[in-house]
This record gives C-alpha cells, sequence and structure tokens, in this order.
C-alpha cells in the first residue's frame, strides 16, 4: 500500500509540473504577440507621419469639422531671365575635304598631319611627277623647234620683200611666205599653250590648303596610288567650331538669333561662350527638335563628334513665377488653386512660361496678386474652406 502511495503523488507531481509549464509558455506568446502588436502600431504611426508633411500641415480631410490649414503663396511679377537647357555634339563651322583635283597617281610625301595648322596654299600632299616632268619638258622643246621655224619663215618674207621692188618675186609669193610666216608664229603660240597647260596639270599635282586652317582628319600615306577627286584630307576653316543644340521646336522658336550661349564639353567642367549664328530650318520629324548651331573659337577640350551641354538665353520676360508644386494638370490642361476672400478654393486655368531651376512662370492666368495653394493640392476640390498660411506659418 505504501508502494501505491508513492506512485499516485509522483504522477500527481508531473501533472502540477506539466501544467505549470505550459501556463509560462501561454503567457510568453502573449507577452510576444503584445510587443509585436505595438512595434506594428508604432511603424503605422510614423508612416502616417511622414505622408502628412512631418506635420507641417493638418490633414485635408476635414475631421470632425475642422477645417484643413494649407500654404499659400502671392508670388507678384519679377523678371526671369529665360534659358534653354539643350545638349548637342561639336562639329567644324566650315568643315573641308581637300583631295586630287588632277589625274592622280602615286603619293611621295605627306607634309601635315591629324591637328595641324596649316596657311593658305601650303602643300599638303605631293604626288609622283616624274613622267609627268618629261613631258613637260618634250613640250618646251618644241616651243623652240616652234621659234625655230618662225624666225627662218620671217627671214624667207623678208628676203622677198627686198626682191619684189625689182621684179625677181611676184607679188603672190610674197603673199605664199607672209601667210608661212603667220601660221610659223601660231604654231609657236600652240606650242607655249600646251607647255603651259602641262605645268599647270602637274601643279595639280599637289593638294594644297585652299585657305588657313586645322587639320581635323588625313586618309592618305606614302606610296598610296589615288586618283582624280579623293578626298584625302580634312580642314576646318579657321579653326573654326560649333555647337549642335538639339532643343524642342517651341523653344526653338524662342531663342532670338544671335543670342549668346554658355557651352560646356563632357568631361571637362571648363565653359565657353558662344554665338547663335543660325538655326536650322527643319525639325525632325520622328524627334519633333531642332538645331541652334552656336558658333565657337577654336580651343584644345573642343573636338568635333564630341559631347556636350548648353545654356543658351531666350530674353527675359516680367511674369509671375511659382513653385513646381503649385501647378497642376488634367485633360483641360494646367491649372492651380487659388483661395479667395471667402477662404474657399478656385481653380484657375493658366498657361506655363519658361521652366527655370528655381520655378515655372505662368505666361497666362495670373496677375501675381493672388493667393495660390503652394502645394498638396491634388487633396482639394473647388468649394472648399480652408485655412490659408503664408510659407512662414502666418496666416
Amino acid at each position: 500500500m505504501n508502494y501505491e502511495a508513492k506512485v499516485a503523488d509522483l504522477d500527481a507531481a508531473e501533472s502540477v509540473m506539466i501544467d505549470e509549464v505550459e501556463l509560462e509558455i501561454r503567457r510568453s506568446r502573449r507577452r510576444r504577440t503584445v510587443v509585436v502588436a505595438a512595434i506594428v502600431a508604432g511603424l503605422l504611426a510614423i508612416a502616417a507621419w511622414m505622408m502628412s508633411g512631418g506635420g507641417e500641415e493638418a490633414a485635408f480631410a476635414p475631421r470632425d469639422g475642422a477645417i484643413p490649414s494649407v500654404t499659400v503663396v502671392s508670388p507678384g511679377r519679377g523678371t526671369v531671365a529665360g534659358v534653354v537647357n539643350a545638349t548637342g555634339t561639336f562639329a567644324a563651322r566650315r568643315e573641308t575635304p581637300v583631295g586630287v583635283v588632277g589625274e592622280g597617281g602615286r603619293v611621295v610625301a605627306v607634309s601635315v598631319d591629324r591637328g595641324d595648322w596649316v596657311r593658305a596654299g601650303q602643300v599638303l600632299v605631293s604626288i609622283d611627277r616624274s613622267v609627268q616632268s618629261e613631258q613637260a619638258q618634250s613640250s618646251a622643246a618644241q616651243i623652240e623647234v616652234a621659234r625655230a621655224d618662225a624666225q627662218l619663215a620671217q627671214s624667207n618674207l623678208d628676203r622677198a620683200l627686198q626682191l619684189v621692188d625689182r621684179g625677181f618675186i611676184s607679188k603672190a609669193d610674197v603673199d605664199r611666205l607672209t601667210a608661212t610666216r603667220d601660221a610659223a608664229r601660231a604654231r609657236v603660240r600652240v606650242a607655249e599653250a600646251q607647255y603651259r597647260e602641262l605645268l599647270a596639270r602637274n601643279a595639280r599635282l599637289n593638294v594644297v590648303a585652299p585657305f588657313a586652317g586645322l587639320v581635323l582628319d588625313r586618309n592618305v600615306e606614302p606610296g598610296q596610288v589615288v586618283g582624280s577627286g579623293t578626298a584625302l584630307i580634312t580642314l576646318a576653316r579657321g579653326g573654326e567650331m560649333e555647337f549642335l543644340a538639339q532643343v524642342g521646336e517651341s523653344d526653338l522658336a524662342a531663342i532670338p538669333d544671335g543670342v549668346m550661349a554658355e557651352v560646356t564639353p563632357v568631361g571637362t567642367t571648363k565653359s565657353f561662350r558662344g554665338q547663335v549664328w543660325i538655326k536650322d530650318p527643319i525639325i525632325n520629324e520622328q524627334t519633333r527638335q531642332g538645331t541652334a548651331r552656336i558658333a565657337l573659337a577654336y580651343a584644345p577640350e573642343i573636338r568635333p563628334g564630341g559631347f556636350g551641354s548648353a545654356r543658351i538665353s531666350s530674353g527675359a520676360v516680367v511674369a509671375p513665377k511659382l513653385p513646381e508644386s503649385a501647378i497642376l494638370s488634367d485633360d483641360k490642361g494646367s491649372y492651380v488653386f487659388i483661395v479667395n476672400g471667402q477662404d474657399e478654393v478656385v481653380r484657375r486655368d493658366v498657361v506655363i512660361g519658361m521652366v527655370t531651376g528655381d520655378g515655372i512662370t505662368i505666361a497666362e492666368g495670373l496677375n501675381g496678386n493672388e493667393r495660390i495653394v503652394a502645394r498638396a493640392g491634388g487633396f482639394l476640390r473647388p468649394g472648399d474652406k480652408v485655412k490659408p498660411v503664408a510659407p512662414g506659418g502666418a496666416r
């Protein structure tokens, strides 16, 4: 009996211990659930505070009849310098390929390379002229032969004229000798013209610079055989460069001819001032962009084909300027919300003007004295009652 009582007591003790363990586990689970719920509630509260703008303004949706506060601005009217920002590529303003104008041949010398400056008339490429030189010498000899014939014809005519008065030579013989003399003189002129032609042809074997400028490209090497019309050297007249700024067609129309611009090549912080010297008359049908050509003086940092950016002056306007957050748009166009004298929200359609780094000008629709909702206008509707607050916080 004693043994059975001890076993019963042990079973009861084990049952009590198991119940206490299960109770502790349940308590731990409840504590963990409470902690997780508290963390989630805190995160949701932080997210709601951030979405409301950090508590700067009250919620726009009225609660329990509360009227929301909104920040309003009265921009007035100011002078805004218009600037068109554009990207594009550099190019030579007057790029000219120079090549063989004669019959061509084997290149014997190239006296320039890329990046060299040349003067007008300087020999750039020399072509072998050994055959042409021999032809020129032969033509020079033909001139001497023709001159000798002309001198002989003149001597025969002079003797005939001395004998005609004595009756030894008839008038017809004199006429024949005169014609022979004239023909001989004409052959001299023909030989001289042929000689000068050969000299001109030989001179055209040299490729010369038609003007002073900068060598952009060289496409020939000594020993190469070239033909007539082959472009061998590319020159930039006077080293003048230009920037081909790609701008939208509306911006292109706003850029005056001759306006100044500031161009910055990629890879450098150095800027160069230039002038819009021409606007291309053609608009690209796919991109709806046009080209404003900015003339630039030569600089080592400017390389044709390189990429860059430009700031082009587009004149100045006097107009209200608003932050971008104040301007809304829908299928009817751009608009702003104005707070009237009764502190009610009113829609006002506007026409956007120039876009600057610190705001957008309003071309039409505002005089600048209105109280305009500066931000969060998307939460308002026309007719809503609001409390207008200045940017500093005063009403």
